[in-house]
């Protein structure tokens, strides 16, 4: 039962975050004025192709690039194949690296190549999922010809040190591709200053609308990339099919006001993100049953991964504790939201190493601008209230 004296509180940004206030009222204005085809030559059409081209130069002005290295995609799934398919078609196979706790979109992507003649070493990382860097010259190595990391965990939080990678991939003239799409929800980078030849980023994460993404590319990388899909010439003709200005519109309104933000030091009150985090993980981690999981300082700002076990010390089951939660009014996850609605073994806790009983009692929390800290012990309490109805509903 929620209501204004028990609100519901949703702590699962990461798998997509409630739409902000001013991307509404832009989408909407947007819908009014731009509903057009950005390809018909009348005034309907140069009007939404104008609107689309004021929302890659908003975009491009948000993260310091130029708008001609945007392409606009369906989401932040496209924008991988593209990267690494569209690459990979125009060489010859070669050998492509990615980390062994990629986003299932990269790895799909990367098992696509393998039929036509690639192979995949992935990466391996440690107990708190990092890449493990001893591994570096011996990876960046002939037949290596693409590498692609994801730079912000989504199941665990843990961040990769994408700078020193893209730093020794350029050294080496390898193409660099990062999925940013979690980093991007929190803060925009300078891509001027990344080692990074491609980056993937999804508008939802974000506060912004879902069915659109971006791909970010050097302009050096652009004629090396092959389409997807045949069909129009949209996308200086990398990306056939209609675009959306609308979907355009919410998206740079949900990065200028990531940008503000980050330019002014203001987020929620003026109090980080990570200090919300870190608040509330105390309050968490007094109950000996939560032990925090992935790296404790060199994660996502907004992101909690924990371990739960239940009074008799073993794993509790991730997914039950999700749906004592929502009975409790909170909105979480048990992983990334595109795997945990499967009862299996998490691919990500398996490559940190994490035990196979354990494996299962993950639960993920991830916070943003929409949380009032003051509400922080009483969603603290709700949990703690889920933990113990499962225990005492244990035989």
């Amino acid at each position: 039962m929620t209501g204004p004296e028990h609100p519901y509180f949703y702590l699962d940004g990461c798998a997509t975050a409630p739409l902000r206030e001013s991307v509404i009222s832009c989408m909407i204005r947007a819908q009014q004025e731009s509903w057009g085809n950005p390809s018909s030559l009348h005034r309907i059409g140069c009007d939404a192709a104008e609107s689309l081209e004021r929302a890659r130069l908003s975009i491009s002005n948000s993260l310091g690039a130029d708008r001609s290295d945007i392409l606009f995609c369906s989401g932040a799934t496209e924008s991988a194949h593209l990267a690494l398919i569209g690459l990979a078609k125009t060489q010859s196979p070669g050998r492509l690296v990615i980390s062994s706790v990629e986003h299932p979109a990269v790895a799909a992507a990367a098992q696509q190549l393998v039929a036509c003649g690639w192979t995949i070493e992935e990466w391996p990382v440690d107990a708190f999922g990092k890449i493990q860097m001893e591994h570096l010259d011996r990876l960046l190595q002939a037949p290596t010809k693409i590498v692609s990391l994801i730079w912000g965990q989504s199941e665990v939080g843990t961040l990769q040190p994408i700078q020193v990678v893209g730093e020794a991939c350029r050294s080496k003239r390898i193409p660099f591709h990062t999925d940013a799409t979690q980093v991007l929800s929190q803060g925009c980078p300078n891509w001027n200053e990344l080692p990074v030849d491609l980056l993937t980023a999804s508008a939802h994460k974000c506060g912004g609308p879902r069915g659109i993404g971006l791909l970010l590319f050097r302009q050096e990388i652009a004629e090396r990339i092959q389409p997807l899909f045949a069909g129009g010439e949209q996308e200086n003709g990398l990306r056939a099919g209609t675009e959306c200005p609308v979907l355009a519109q919410g998206m740079a309104a949900a990065f200028r006001d990531i940008a503000s933000c980050q330019a002014n030091q203001i987020e929620l009150s003026g109090s980080g993100i990570a200090s919300v985090r870190d608040a509330l993980l105390a309050l968490l981690c007094q109950n000996d049953a939560i032990r925090l999981n992935g790296h404790p300082t060199e994660r996502l700002p907004h992101h909690l991964s924990m371990l739960v076990s239940d009074r008799h010390g073993q794993p509790m089951s991730g997914r039950a504790l999700v749906r004592a939660l929502d009975r409790e009014g909170i909105a979480a996850s048990s992983g990334s939201a595109c795997s945990s609605g499967r009862d299996s073994d998490s691919p990500i806790l398996k490559a940190m190493g994490v035990d196979p009983l354990w494996r299962r009692s993950g639960l993920r929390l991830s916070l943003g601008y929409w949380i009032n800290p003051a509400t922080l012990t009483e969603i603290n309490d709700r949990i703690q209230n889920a933990i113990d109805r499962m225990n005492h509903n244990l035989a």
